[in-house]
């Protein structure tokens, strides 16, 4: 639950620098509002990392269709 909360987060800031960029500060700055543009390109590949990155043991108590992986007992 918690990396679905900084997924949102960070996609909220990503769409509050594009809009931000190009309603607000082009006024200003149009080099401002494409560094912000810019900046905003790289959080969704870095949020999608970030949320599917898991520890180790998660990937072992689940397989690869996300069905448990069965006990393997000490012969």
């Amino acid at each position: 639950m918690r990396r679905n909360r900084w997924y949102f987060v960070m996609m909220g800031t990503c769409l509050t620098l594009v809009i931000l960029a190009w309603t607000v500060v082009r006024l200003f700055s149009v080099t401002a509002a494409i560094i912000m543009s810019a900046a905003a390109l790289f959080i969704p590949p870095i949020a999608a990392i970030f949320v599917n990155a898991g520890d180790e043991s998660s990937r072992r108590l689940l397989g690869e269709v996300g069905r448990p992986v069965p006990e393997q007992s000490a012969a």
